[in-house]
């Protein structure tokens, strides 16, 4: 059961360099049996079992950040847990749960009226471009995203995401002056915006129903006649705040100075929170699966953002996050996974799928 996960994360494949893995799992899913497999135009590695007209659609991601990690099997030293551990790369963020997809739907097989379609997506941790492009070829009825959650938990949603430059300009003054300067109304700006998300956040005791907001970079300079000072802004959203109402914030907090300028500049991909539905047949099966690897399921929302922010309102579908893994070691240059939680997690999977194709939607 450990081959495709082993020999997944053996294929580095950072953002941008996701084609070699792709290829091989592409092959990997063909030696399983899947009806068809292939690397669609964006480049992500699909494969395709059963031929029905009800799709599942399971989407992963190939992709991984930077800092290739020597693939190893060691024991596991906790008393408490049993088997192994796989150092690599991607092994918990997220070819875990990809590679757990694959066994998964290798292991359930063709369903009469049913068809499953695996996605090893690209460049999910940059701009998502292999989610963007397949939320117009498929139209499933139900969707599982891969992230690692561990084993016996289901994630329901993650919050979104925007970002701004935020620039102060000024006519420029004598040092002597006594005058603020661009950057010390910077820092007066930074202090404005973290002030109104913190009266946002007052009376929200729930992380996932607050703004989380932060300062990833700094920077002035001038010229002859004008001085500025840029601050890179990020907030992670709620669902009750889209990313236009942030930027709103912004503008109506930061408006108007008789001294200074300030431009706010958004950048980059901005993406709405999402959270999904608890009382869904697809949920119900999960819960199901879990427990009959004797877990307690259990229900969490991510203060990240994935893939789902992206298919999930376009899809409109039933839809969870699953993945083995422990979230806290994503990009650590430890990275591991242990192959019994993997295992586990297959088997969840594996009567998930069962129970949901054996029910009528």
């Amino acid at each position: 059961m450990i081959d495709t996960l082993i020999g997944l994360v053996s294929q580095y494949s950072p953002s941008g360099e996701e084609r070699g893995a792709a290829e091989w799992l592409v092959l990997r899913m063909k030696s399983l049996g899947y009806d068809d497999a292939f690397v669609d135009k964006a480049g992500n590695a699909v494969g395709v079992l059963g031929m029905g007209s009800k799709q599942v659609v399971l989407l992963g991601h190939i992709d991984t950040v930077s800092g290739e990690i020597p693939v190893t099997l060691t024991p596991n030293p906790s008393s408490e847990r049993r088997g192994e551990l796989l150092y690599g790369r991607g092994s918990v963020d997220a070819k875990g749960s990809l590679a757990s997809f694959v066994d998964a739907v290798a292991n359930v097989g063709a369903k009469d009226g049913w068809q499953f379609v695996v996605i090893g997506a690209v460049e999910e941790e940059r701009d998502s471009e292999g989610a963007r492009f397949v939320t117009t070829q498929y139209k499933p009825d139900f969707a599982i995203i891969g992230e690692p959650n561990q084993w016996d938990r289901v994630a329901l949603g993650y919050k979104g995401s925007a970002w701004a430059n935020i620039t102060i300009k000024k006519g420029q003054a004598h040092t002597a002056s006594g005058d603020e300067t661009a950057a010390e109304a910077a820092i007066e700006t930074w202090l404005k915006i973290k002030a109104q998300v913190d009266s946002f956040n007052a009376d929200k005791p729930k992380v996932f129903d607050k703004l989380l907001l932060t300062l990833r970079g700094m920077e002035s300079d001038s010229t002859d006649f004008e001085q500025w000072a840029r601050l890179k802004v990020g907030v992670r959203l709620p669902v009750d705040v889209p990313p236009e109402a942030w930027y709103e914030i912004l503008n109506a907090t930061l408006k108007g100075s008789e001294t200074f300028r300030v431009l706010i500049e958004p950048i980059g991909f901005a993406i709405p929170a999402w959270g999904c539905e608890k009382n869904t047949s697809l949920v119900r099966a999960f819960l199901s699966g879990i427990r009959s690897q004797g877990g307690e399921p259990r229900f969490v929302y991510k203060t990240g953002t994935a893939d789902l922010n992206i298919v999930a309102p376009v899809w409109k579908c039933p839809a969870v996050v699953y993945g083995p893994g422990d979230s806290a070691l994503d990009h650590t240059p430890n990275e591991h996974i242990g192959l019994e939680d993997y295992r586990k997690s297959v088997e969840v999977l594996s009567a998930a799928l069962t129970k949901l194709t054996s029910t009528p939607i």
